[in-house]
């Protein structure tokens, strides 16, 4: 397999991720700030900095509002981290090696593409929240159709590893930004409001990740600050949390050459992950460690493209498909 092949698939998977979890992120920050008291600092403008994409809303839209933010986020190509964007991207980097993956896969991202596309010019997404969350819904279930047709039909070659890198890679880093939406928060000064408050912003960020009920199932009926952090880093019983995308990465660079220093790179992420200690949790705290966090995946990142993208042709550890059809040997 050629390094530009495997990046390709790397970052398909790591766009088409992003896409759902942008979408999830969406529609949970338009349900929570419907439920929060008056009183309580959440506005649309978080969004921007949990996305890391304020500098650039500011080039282009001067003052956040819900209308300027929707419209950045989901449906404008000069934002690359927009839904848009990133739909499009996956589609361009899956174009040049449809033979790699199953018959049906090219179709559905391309249709994916074509809806997001016709629903853009369609639906008024940036002010109608009704049409907004469906259309988010929607999007969010195409996606899963094509991880469903990767899963049970592709062969899990050197192909399918670098799909399971980005797709964790890019699922763990935005789930520690959605988790970081709490740090954001300025509750109101009454005690009881900013319990209530906290719970509210917690039940949003399980549901954001699609770990609320399995939260309830092995935690408990009452949704609590610190259990839940646990539950959305550390818990392997959780599939989105931060531990179990490391684990899957971790199985992955198992199959590939050269994996040393990426291994060391994920290692490094686990251990950060063992450190925060929960007793003293503030939302100052949570922030910082996420920070690092997040840091540290950058890092992992780095070690994944030094190892596997930037290598010359003639030092390529994979061989031309042409020779061996991207199998690696051991």
């Amino acid at each position: 397999m050629l390094s530009r092949v495997a990046e390709n698939l790397y970052w398909m998977a790591r766009y088409l991720e992003r896409a759902e979890d942008l979408g999830r992120f969406i529609n949970s920050a338009t349900l929570l700030l419907l439920d929060l008291p008056l009183g309580t600092r959440f506005g649309w403008d978080i969004l921007l900095q949990i996305t890391g994409e304020a500098q650039r809303f500011q080039q282009h839209y001067g003052q956040p509002n819900e209308k300027a933010i929707m419209r950045f986020l989901i449906a404008d190509s000069r934002n690359p981290s927009s839904l848009l964007s990133c739909v499009h991207q996956a589609r361009e980097n899956c174009r040049t090696f449809r033979d790699l993956l199953p018959g049906e896969f090219w179709e559905r991202i391309n249709s994916l593409f074509l809806y997001v596309q016709d629903g853009l010019e369609k639906e008024n997404i940036a002010e109608d929240r009704r049409a907004r969350l469906d259309f988010l819904e929607n999007v969010i279930a195409r996606r899963h159709a094509l991880v469903g047709l990767l899963v049970g039909s592709m062969s899990q070659n050197a192909a399918y590893q670098f799909i399971k890198l980005g797709r964790n890679i890019e699922r763990a880093d935005m789930g520690s930004r959605i988790v970081d939406v709490v740090s954001a928060v300025i509750p109101p000064e009454d005690q009881g409001m900013r319990r209530t408050v906290y719970q509210s912003l917690w039940v949003g960020v399980l549901r954001a990740m699609s770990a609320l009920e399995m939260y309830r199932q092995h935690v408990g009926v009452q949704v609590r600050s610190a259990r839940a952090v646990e539950f959305l880093l550390r818990d392997s019983k959780c599939p989105r949390s931060v531990r179990s995308c490391l684990t899957d990465m971790e199985l992955a660079l198992a199959y590939l050459p050269n994996a040393g220093i990426p291994a060391e790179a994920l290692r490094r992420t686990r251990r950060r992950l063992d450190q925060l200690q929960l007793k003293e949790l503030t939302p100052a705290v949570l922030h910082e460690y996420l920070d690092q966090v997040q840091r540290d995946l950058g890092v992992l990142h780095h070690s994944i493209e030094n190892a596997y993208f930037r290598v010359r042709e003639a030092n390529d550890p994979y061989p031309h498909p042409s020779s061996q059809r991207f199998a690696l040997q051991a």
